[in-house]
């Protein structure tokens, strides 16, 4: 098929990423991305018949792309389109999966495994199997809550029963859920645990990157939810050798919103860029293990980066998300620096730009050392190198607890020169 410049995506995933099946959408080098991307998490999460606990965007081939490269995606816009939406804490139910409720649920009367379901009146037993009528949910709260928008998604307010309980009527209008989407409204719940609460909205993508290079559940495309998979009785069960075949786009880095770039690792001929799970706002760390997911309208660019392996994602964020150390240094700095080079008689000052490494484990110290690990394999330094310029003109930084993090620094200029870098990141930061 031939690529196309701009590529419309509103097709979506059954929840697993395989690199097996053929790619339906073809885009540019230097094309556009644009999608509608359905809800996250808790959607997908009461919706057995999906197998990867999300739902997201069929991968797009990206013209040039080989394994071995990189892809540097640039969001342009990030817009939500939900009005309302639902989240919280989550709690698996036993007997309705085999071995992993975002993967494998199954009816706990007929036993069919990911079986159709329909929608009966609203509350958490509302979602029922299509063929026996039995209460199937895999997942119900421990604590949760609805929220509603402004026009100008500027700011949300949680609602109270009465509220949540006429939301939860016709939930899928209310989250604008894409119409190729087949999961349940996770509004049909109606929570209202924590009324009158206000949020302040900063958009973002929970799930964006290329395609692993073997068939990932889409939530499990990472460090640390890809734990589960490790000796899983199901059809994507792997070893910890296999789970390297993962991609991280499953981040939940709250940092990968409008203006920043992210170039993620080539593993499959064309890329595979997907994308979903977008989040209206969320905190670092995303400690309730969900937040509050939204349907949404994104814009992105696409580069090909030729001959840059990298071990996986490198987030550029927009300036005001750098950490403080990070930040690029003013004229003023600079001039301080060089006075100071005078009066010790250092000769080179080092010129330098940020760069965030995301690491990802089963917990945050072992995605602390993935990310270290990454950059110092980039770079061709020590990890100790990489701890020392992390501590003195970075930091790390939380992405989702438990084990998903961003390693950033001011890296030298003549290390990301020698690896093909600078001029993506110049343009990001000058």
């Amino acid at each position: 098929m031939k690529a196309k410049q701009t590529v419309y995506v509103d097709q979506f995933t059954n929840g697993i990423l395989d690199p097996n099946k053929p790619m339906d959408y073809f885009v540019k080098d230097g094309g556009f991305i644009i999608a509608n991307t359905p809800p996250g998490c808790w959607g997908p999460m009461i919706t057995p018949e999906l197998k990867g606990g999300h739902e997201v965007t069929k991968p797009v081939y990206v013209e040039g792309a080989e394994v071995g490269d990189a892809i540097a995606i640039h969001i342009k816009n990030i817009d939500i389109t939900s009005t309302v939406t639902g989240s919280g804490n989550d709690k698996p139910v036993g007997g309705r999966f085999t071995g992993d409720p975002f993967v494998d649920a199954k009816c706990p009367s007929c036993g069919i495994v990911n079986p159709k379901s329909i929608i009966k009146g609203i509350g958490e037993k509302a979602v029922h199997c299509a063929n026996c009528d039995a209460d199937i949910t895999p997942f119900v709260f421990t604590h949760a809550y609805s929220m509603a928008f402004d026009d100008n998604k500027s700011v949300g307010l949680t609602l109270n029963k009465q509220a949540a309980e006429m939301v939860a009527k016709d939930g899928r209008r209310y989250m604008n859920t894409p119409e190729a989407s087949i999961q349940n409204s996770i509004l049909t719940f109606a929570p209202h645990d924590m009324p009158g609460v206000i949020a302040r909205l900063r958009p973002f993508l929970g799930q964006l990157g290329t395609t692993p290079a073997r068939a990932f559940p889409d939530s499990h495309n990472a460090g640390d939810f890809g734990q589960f998979l490790l000796g899983a009785p199901h059809d994507y069960g792997m070893t910890e050798l296999e789970l390297e075949d993962r991609t991280d786009g499953h981040m939940d880095i709250n940092r990968v919103r409008t203006g920043a770039i992210l170039i993620c690792p080539v593993k499959v001929e064309g890329g595979g860029i997907y994308l979903g799970d977008m989040h209206a706002m969320q905190g670092n760390g995303e400690i309730a293990g969900h937040t509050a997911d939204v349907s949404g309208i994104v814009n992105l660019q696409v580069n090909v980066l030729k001959n840059i392996t990298i071990g996986g994602p490198i987030l550029l964020p927009v300036r005001e998300d750098l950490p403080y150390l990070a930040q690029p240094f003013t004229e003023e700095e600079k001039q301080q620096a060089s006075s100071l080079s005078k009066v010790w008689k250092v000769e080179e000052i080092e010129e330098s730009y940020p760069i965030s490494f995301v690491g990802s484990g089963a917990d945050l110290n072992r995605a602390t050392a993935n990310g270290l690990e990454r950059a110092a394999n980039l770079f061709e330094i020590t990890v100790p190198e990489v701890m020392n310029r992390a501590t003195i003109t970075g930091s790390v930084e939380i992405g989702r607890h438990p084990g998903m993090v961003t390693v950033t620094f001011l890296a030298p200029k003549s290390y990301l020169q020698s690896k093909g870098l600078l001029e993506v990141i110049e343009k990001q930061y000058n």
